[in-house]
């Protein structure tokens, strides 16, 4: 599926996306994240592995937006919940 991020077009494969984040570790994060796999990666970590841009380059509303059109999951950590290691901690 092609799509643009940070005004660049991406050919991305729901299988592109998970080789490429296969090995990648969850980032403790807030806001947006997408579920690849039975992981929660925080929205800006995906969008830099899979576009290798930096993460101010583009918003994570991009990410999920073509997350969710390849068929992820995709959502919003509950607010005062730090996500780590795929498990969410209240703080």
């Amino acid at each position: 599926m092609r799509c643009v991020i940070a005004r660049f077009p991406f050919d991305l494969t729901k299988s592109g996306v998970l080789d490429s984040m296969k090995g990648v570790k969850p980032e403790p994060g807030t806001g947006e994240f997408v579920t690849i796999g039975r992981r929660q990666y925080p929205a800006k970590q995906v969008g830099a592995v899979l576009t290798r841009q930096d993460r101010r380059d583009f918003s994570a509303g991009e990410v999920v937006r073509a997350m969710t059109r390849l068929g992820f999951t995709c959502g919003t950590f509950p607010a005062g919940t730090v996500e780590t290691s795929g498990t969410v901690a209240i703080v």
